[in-house]
């Protein structure tokens, strides 16, 4: 039996709006980023359900600008295909609000690990979650979203069509709709995707919202631009009737694939809740069978058309991709592809080489709670129950100065655990924002001002920094659906605790309306002061329960 079915979600974590498509017998797959960096994650895979991380879309410094974007805008639902030897994602670069600057762009690259190309921007194309759709004449169409002035209702938005030219990636004759949301009285119509099966070309969509109500429609024409027939079964997948409680939830956005021995799959969107709404784990990735039924339209292939947590394997050969370590210890020249920053960090905010085996990040005026790009390098948060640690060696040169560790939904949301400095002592400090409110919950005396005049004097010396009397802070976070608990100490076997049960729905995603999911990683910063502090992080653990 276990070696009959598989697990979902197939990418844990913080992996929404997935797209996927296929060469030979190698799966490639990427999803959004928002403002996170490197953005637009890539991933290979051989069997649909082991995946292994090789790259992003977006990784040069200065490919995009993302214009101070808040949490939840920046590169939104791209789409991955491959036509001739070359692989393309066209994608969405949200600034300025969620129905505001919408620009859409294209890159390519003859290998999907990289490197990838400068974007193209397409002239004419709004919307968001573009597709693109190679004809059996090598034409090039553009598929995308669209917000209808009429606004006949809320959420009125619909489908669109137009041709590209292949060579310069710009509108090539007049744009089309192919699917007026009115029709079905789709709220907030997106995420769609042409495919050519059966004579016909079948579109793809999903409705509702990216939350409780979503789901996923379909239609299909004789002619690309022709004139659509609603599948008469809509929605072909969803759970907005179904309770919340239940262990999946908030289906749609996918994208379909045949595999080379003429099976379907969707890969799509959804989240496991707790306490009834919440998820802090974000949107995830799972993986569908698919039947196309004699009348010609698909549905789901399993006995409750529901995606579920066991689900039969496809028919390819087992992929054992190289492991993927969830901690670091930081003896790489490069960072590991795990770890992002709020919009592209500058090198010059952070240094692997300054001192060999440790992480070093500079205290930056930027902080967590602005708009901007602090001096921050989280990962995503994958499972309900975990736990991470990390060994930190820092001095507060002033009461400005912290560093430690960052819980993080968005900029309005995150729980601060970090060393900071009083006259008399040092002290560990664990608070909450909330909305523009800042409330501290718990805080320990750590060190005592003999033991900074120490430092003071070991640099007086002309000791170098890494060779100076630091002492090395253990920083402990333990997460479960009852909430987060931190410990601290100086031993990391004999955890101090600090605070127990923060609430966990600071972090929830629907809570706070946003798009992404948690964030646990290092910060540090001098609060809007200039500063030539430190922090020296040697490794970071993180270990699902």
């Amino acid at each position: 039996m276990r070696n009959s079915v598989f697990h979902n979600p197939i990418l844990p974590g913080f992996y929404p709006d997935p797209s996927i498509c296929r060469v030979e017998e190698d799966y490639y797959m990427v999803c959004s980023s928002f403002v996170y960096f490197p953005g637009l994650p890539i991933f290979h895979s051989r069997d649909l359900i082991h995946w292994e991380l090789i790259g992003h879309g977006i990784e040069a410094f200065n490919r995009l600008d993302y214009k101070n974007c808040e949490t939840s805008l920046g590169l939104w639902a791209p789409t991955i295909r491959f036509h001739e030897g070359t692989f393309y994602i066209v994608n969405t670069l949200v600034t300025e609000g969620r129905e505001a600057t919408r620009e859409n762009f294209i890159i390519t690259s003859k290998n999907p690990r990289g490197p990838w190309s400068h974007p193209i921007f397409i002239e004419g194309a709004d919307g968001i979650d573009p597709s693109l759709f190679f004809d059996r004449e090598g034409r090039l169409w553009y598929c995308g979203n669209y917000i209808d002035d009429r606004a006949l209702y809320e959420g009125h938005h619909g489908i669109y069509l137009m041709e590209l030219d292949p060579a310069t990636f710009q509108k090539k004759g007049e744009r089309k709709i192919i699917w007026d949301g009115a029709a079905t009285r789709s709220k907030w119509i997106e995420a769609p995707h042409i495919y050519y099966h059966l004579g016909y070309y079948y579109l793809m969509a999903a409705e509702g919202g990216t939350f409780t109500n979503h789901s996923i429609l379909m239609a299909r024409s004789a002619a690309i631009d022709g004139e659509y027939e609603i599948c008469p079964r809509n929605p072909i997948l969803t759970h907005r009737h179904l309770s919340l409680e239940r262990e999946i939830s908030v289906v749609g956005h996918g994208d379909l694939i045949p595999t080379q021995n003429g099976e379907w799959w969707m890969v799509l969107l959804a989240v496991r809740p707790y306490q009834g709404r919440h998820f802090n784990l974000g949107r995830e990735t799972f993986l569908v069978p698919i039947r196309w039924e004699e009348d010609g339209w698909p549905r789901v292939d399993n006995a409750s058309g529901l995606v579920e947590p066991l689900e039969r394997r496809p028919a390819l050969t087992p992929f054992l991709p190289a492991p993927a370590f969830e901690s670091d210890s930081f003896e790489s020249g490069t960072l590991s592809g795990m770890w992002n920053s709020i919009h592209p960090l500058e090198e010059s905010a952070y240094s692997l080489k300054e001192r060999p085996g440790y992480l070093r990040l500079y205290t930056k005026p930027e902080t967590m709670d602005d708009i901007c790009t602090p001096a921050f390098l989280g990962r995503r948060q994958r499972h309900h129950v975990f736990r991470i640690q990390t060994a930190m060696e820092f001095f507060p040169d002033s009461p400005q100065d912290e560093a430690g560790i960052v819980l993080l939904q968005d900029n309005r949301f995150f729980y601060g655990f970090t060393l900071k400095k009083a006259p008399e002592e040092f002290f560990l400090s664990l608070y909450c924002y909330k909305n523009g409110i800042h409330k501290e919950l718990a805080k320990a005396a750590l060190l005592s001002k003999a033991l900074s005049e120490k430092k003071e004097a070991s640099a007086s010396k002309g000791v170098p920094d890494n060779q100076r009397s630091l002492p090395r802070l253990y920083l402990t976070v333990a997460g479960d659906e009852s909430g987060y608990h931190f410990y601290y100490g100086f031993d990391p076997s004999s955890p101090i605790p600090l605070f127990l049960g923060a609430d966990p729905t600071l972090l929830s995603s629907v809570a706070n309306e946003g798009f992404t999911g948690a964030y646990l990683g290092m910060y540090a910063s001098s609060n809007k002061k200039k500063s030539a502090g430190y922090a020296d992080f040697d490794w970071f653990i993180y270990e699902p329960a």
